[in-house]
């Protein structure tokens, strides 16, 4: 199986060494964060590809925690996994850019392949990036028409 930078956020310590083992015996290592501001000084450290983040947790909320992610650290794909969701909550992650929003206790087979394709978007988002940067500095450096044809190619395997 795939490795991935996971972060898990949630202030719940029981529940967060459940799913991490869980995690570990599906071959998967996860990091964790507690609170808000533990999790946004991780991904500091370490940006993670993809982010499981509980809503409700003392301090700065997971809606807070989301934004900021999004904002600074666009490319990781954030699962929103809830005990205390709602129907405004959902839309508001959605907006905000959540990847998926899951309702605790969930199937650890949802979560799973879940993770696994928000793994795969996260690869294509930064691809495109990276081809986009590519892009840019070779048409900074005087190539267009290499530019184009690097852009071309890469933007047509979507």
């Amino acid at each position: 199986m795939q490795e991935y930078k996971i972060l898990v956020v949630d202030d719940e310590t029981d529940f967060v060494q459940s799913l991490t083992d869980r995690l570990e015996m599906r071959k998967m290592k996860a990091d964790v964060a507690f609170n808000g501001e533990d999790a946004l000084q991780k991904i500091a450290d370490d940006e993670p590809e993809v982010m499981v983040l509980d809503l409700k947790m003392p301090g700065m909320d997971g809606l807070e925690v989301l934004q900021r992610v999004k904002n600074a650290y666009p490319t990781t794909q954030v699962i929103i996994l809830t005990g205390h969701g709602s129907d405004d909550s959902r839309e508001k992650a959605r907006k905000m850019g959540a990847y998926a929003y899951l309702e605790k206790p969930v199937e650890m087979d949802t979560l799973m392949a879940t993770i696994g394709k928000a793994y795969g978007n996260f690869k294509k988002i930064k691809r495109n990036v990276d081809t986009a940067l590519m892009g840019a500095a070779l048409s900074a450096a005087g190539e267009p028409e290499m530019a184009r044809q690097v852009m071309a190619e890469e933007f047509i395997k979507d």
